[in-house]
Formats: structure tokens, C-alpha cells, sequence
């Protein structure tokens, strides 16, 4: 079952996001590194800031969690993390999926280069990256990150978005991954 979470879910979405992103260590730049990943603080500055999160639950237990952020005339997909014995069944694009549904507007999604699963997981729901210089522009207004974070990471949106902007995603004429 797919539901908003609560108040009382957040310790849970804490783990959850934590435990998964440990898949995070080692890969993304080091000074970007932190532990745990996600503080129980900065998790409570974005729902403040209006990351509204969804979860999969199962059984009773709460197996993923995404947020979904209004910024504007987009929408953005934040902080999408599947407990690890959790992962590659679904729960992911369950959520992706759902969120989607929710809004008419387009739908980007940040995550770091360098994980390069993750880039995979939103490519094979109908995303592509942006251009390098669209990925600057739509990071630094629609997300609160350091520019180190700019800089390390990357932005994919619908292919029905480059067709209502009249250009084309960035990798276009390269090899799936």
C-alpha cells in the first residue's frame, strides 16, 4: 500500500533513507559524505521546506519512501530510498510512479553522478539527463544544495519535457546504460 507519511514515520523514513544510502559510500565525493547521510534534522528542514513523503508499506512495515516537492511550475522527486532487502522489487518505481501521478507539471529529479545506478533506475522509468548547463540552471533554482553538490550532481526529466521545450535530453545519441 502506497500512503502519505506521518509524523510518526519519520524516524522509520530516517533509517530507511539512511540505511540505503549507504550504497552512497565511497562513490560520491568525499566532502559530500556525511554519517549519518541524512541528519534527522537536515530530513526535518525538508519537509519543512515542502518535501512531502510517500511510502510503501508492506505487511506493516514501511519498505520505501520518496518525497514529492512543488517548486514553482515543476515538480521536483526527492529522497528516493528502498530498504536494501527491499530493493530491486519494485518499491521504487511503485512510488516513482504514484508521485508522478500527482502532478501536471513537469517532473525533475536531482541525484549525484556518480550513481550511476540510481541514473539507470529513473532512465529505465522514462527519464533523461539534461544538458550540463540546464542541470546548473535548474539546480540552483529549484533546489537548496551547496554548489559542491552542483557541481557533483546531475538532472533528468521526461522525454515529453525536451519535446514541450523543443530541445533534446543530453544523451541522446549515447549508449544506454
Amino acid at each position: 500500500m502506497i500512503r502519505h507519511c506521518k509524523e510518526s514515520d519519520y524516524n522509520t523514513a530516517f533509517e530507511i533513507i539512511n540505511e540505503a544510502a549507504q550504497a552512497y559510500k565511497g562513490i560520491i565525493p568525499e566532502d559530500r559524505w556525511n554519517e549519518p547521510y541524512m541528519p534527522f534534522e537536515e530530513l526535518m528542514r525538508e519537509i519543512d521546506d515542502g518535501v512531502v513523503f510517500w511510502g510503501l508499506e508492506h505487511d506493516g512495515q514501511l519498505l520505501g519512501v520518496m518525497g514529492i516537492q512543488n517548486k514553482d511550475e515543476v515538480t521536483l522527486i526527492r529522497h528516493s530510498y528502498v530498504r536494501i532487502q527491499a530493493q530491486r522489487t519494485g518499491i521504487g518505481t511503485m512510488l516513482l510512479q504514484h508521485l508522478e501521478s500527482m502532478t501536471e507539471k513537469p517532473v525533475f529529479i536531482g541525484t549525484w553522478a556518480a550513481a550511476l545506478w540510481a541514473i539507470s533506475f529513473y532512465k529505465q522509468n522514462g527519464y533523461v539527463l539534461v544538458s550540463e548547463e540546464k542541470k546548473d540552471h535548474l539546480l540552483r533554482k529549484y533546489w537548496s544544495i551547496p554548489e559542491r553538490q552542483v557541481e557533483t550532481s546531475v538532472v533528468l526529466a521526461k522525454q515529453t519535457w525536451f519535446k514541450a521545450q523543443h530541445t533534446a535530453p543530453a544523451d541522446v545519441g549515447k549508449p544506454r546504460a
